[in-house]
């Protein structure tokens, strides 16, 4: 087998795109890259993990291939709800739409967290 033909084996885009499954990088579940929408997911709906494969800058195939932790959700002003993500190795910021099969504790608890944790004490609100 020549090196492109094992290079195209083991590319985990390549993977999604013929099977039209993953593997989740952080809890090893095998993910429909389908929504039950029929939109594509890039993330695992039980733990919202995801995986570097596309460069946001030049849209093509990422070189970093790390794993990307969901960090927040963003709401657009449609009312939509997007997974935002950050790469562990090289710190890239994306974001995704939330699918309707997503682990609903775990995204919101990434909703309220700003609200749970403030960067001040809500004490000062007392005195307003």
């Amino acid at each position: 087998m020549s090196s492109d033909n094992l290079a195209h084996q083991h590319n985990p885009l390549n993977n999604v795109l013929s099977t039209g499954t993953f593997t989740c990088v952080w809890c090893g579940l095998t993910v429909s890259a389908l929504a039950p929408d029929g939109s594509r997911r890039n993330h695992c709906p039980s733990c919202l993990h995801s995986r570097h494969v596309v460069d946001q800058v030049d849209g093509g195939r990422s070189e970093c291939d790390a794993r990307m932790n969901p960090i927040a959700i963003a709401v657009l002003r449609t009312g939509d709800w997007m997974l935002v993500h950050r790469c562990v190795r090289c710190g890239e910021l994306t974001s995704n739409p939330v699918c309707t099969d997503d682990n609903q504790l775990l995204l919101m608890r990434m909703a309220v967290r700003p609200l749970a944790q403030p960067p001040f004490p809500l004490e000062a609100f007392g005195s307003l």
